[in-house]
């Protein structure tokens, strides 16, 4: 009994793991779907992000799909800036780390995109500069 008691709670860590593990696997192909033929995707714990035709959308995923939440011409980009994610309108600065947003501006819309990692925001900053004077 007492042998019982001391494996049935591993029971449930492992049954408990195993259902996150399917539904990450889950949202890993609904993006994979999501982001067929896309010139640029990504996918992390702040929403999804890809350059399709020109037009750059993020999305956030939300009941088991994927929720747009705005798109940008990228050929009316004028200004990329990383951004802090929860001090205002801080820029940040290029030894920080972590959690930001990548704000684009142009054509008179301003979007901010939240990424996790400051790093990956960088390259898609270099990336989506490039695509925009590509297609100037």
């Amino acid at each position: 009994m007492i042998h019982g008691l001391i494996w049935f709670p591993l029971l449930i860590v492992f049954v408990l793991l195993t259902a996150l593990g399917w539904l990450e696997r889950r949202r890993q192909n609904l993006f994979l779907n999501w982001a067929e033929g896309s010139e640029l995707s990504k996918l992390d714990g702040s929403g999804a992000a890809r350059l399709k035709e020109g037009i750059f959308s993020w999305s956030s995923f939300e009941a088991g799909a994927f929720q747009e939440q705005d798109t940008f011409e990228i050929k009316q980009l004028e200004l990329l800036e990383l951004m802090a994610l929860t001090s205002g309108e801080a820029p940040l600065t290029t030894e920080s780390q972590g959690r930001c947003r990548l704000r684009l501006i142009g054509g008179g819309k301003e979007m901010d995109v939240p990424f996790s990692d400051a790093e990956q925001a960088r390259k898609w900053m270099n990336q989506l500069m490039e695509k925009a004077r590509c297609d100037l």
